[in-house]
């Protein structure tokens, strides 16, 4: 019997689509097999693994995968911030900028925003979220922040889970305006994101390492900003300044080498996210948009 396709839904194009996976031959012998999960818990969901990867693609050898990648993923190299050749690792490639203007924000103080490009779920009752990957896993608030009381405090509230692929744009953005607080890092494994081993496992979301910055918003309260490493994630970055205010769609970050995830919890009452996010995740589909797109509206 042939694996399960990823599908997806692209938002621009009103479209049903099947991505095409980095690694797939890899990650389905990885989560699929016993030889591959014996491996995964030996070696490949350590930091280890992941920090050597991290640092191949940081060799200036790395460079000579750039021009391939960006041939085989068909990427837009006109919204480059800079040209393919300047590049001196894959690295620095993989968490590139953009050029101004090649991610607009959607426009209106109630309005927020996706805050990556990547494959989308929004539930707006976190928790009835449950078989988004796999029949009757359900999401775990508080072990996902690590904090009873920050869990209750999300409880009944809006979440967009946004999943990042190696061929995607890797920075992360603020999906409101507001005052953000100091990341809090939570030790974890590094189990991949992908699809493929959500659906054997939802928990590798709260397992994984990952990181929660609070910010107050005037129209959304407190609002969660969450970074989850991936397998192969060198690090994750935080670019912001401190003590400062941010805009809606300003940088927050980038993730060196991998697939990862940013996971935005609302509390509840605050925001209606947009129909089309959450007609197509309850449907089991993940809707593909990028950055600066609307998510929804304050209530």
């Amino acid at each position: 019997m042939p694996p399960e396709p990823i599908r997806y839904f692209h938002r621009a194009k009103r479209t049903v689509e099947t991505e095409q996976v980095y690694g797939e031959e890899w990650l389905r012998w990885t989560y699929g097999t016993t030889l591959g999960r014996f491996a995964l818990n030996a070696l490949v969901k350590r930091a280890v693994a992941s920090r050597y990867y991290g640092w191949r693609m940081s060799l200036r050898d790395s460079a000579n995968r750039i021009l391939p990648f960006i041939v085989d993923y068909d990427l837009n190299v006109d919204e480059f911030a800079k040209k393919p050749l300047t590049f001196k690792t894959f690295n620095e490639f993989f968490y590139r900028a953009l050029k101004p203007g090649a991610r607009p924000v959607a426009e209106g103080e109630r309005v927020a925003v996706l805050p990556a490009d990547g494959r989308h779920l929004a539930f707006q009752n976190v928790d009835a979220a449950a078989g988004f990957y796999a029949k009757g896993q359900q999401f775990d608030l508080k072990a996902f922040l690590g904090d009873e009381a920050l869990a209750a405090k999300f409880s009944g509230g809006a979440m967009l889970i946004s999943r990042l692929c190696p061929v995607d744009y890797h920075r992360f953005h603020f999906p409101v305006a507001g005052m953000p607080s100091e990341p809090r890092l939570i030790n974890g494994w590094l189990y991949s994101v992908s699809p493929i081993a959500l659906r054997q496992n939802l928990a590798y979301l709260w397992q994984n390492k990952r990181m929660v910055t609070l910010v107050e918003s005037p129209e959304f309260g407190t609002v969660a900003v969450c970074e989850i490493g991936a397998t192969m994630v060198g690090s994750i970055f935080q670019s912001f300044v401190l003590g400062r205010a941010v805009t809606k769609g300003e940088e927050k970050g980038l993730f060196k080498f991998g697939g990862s995830c940013v996971v935005t919890l609302f509390p509840p009452g605050k925001i209606r996210l947009d129909a089309d996010l959450v007609q197509q995740s309850a449907a089991g589909l993940e809707v593909y948009a990028r950055m600066g797109e609307r998510l929804g509206e304050a209530v």
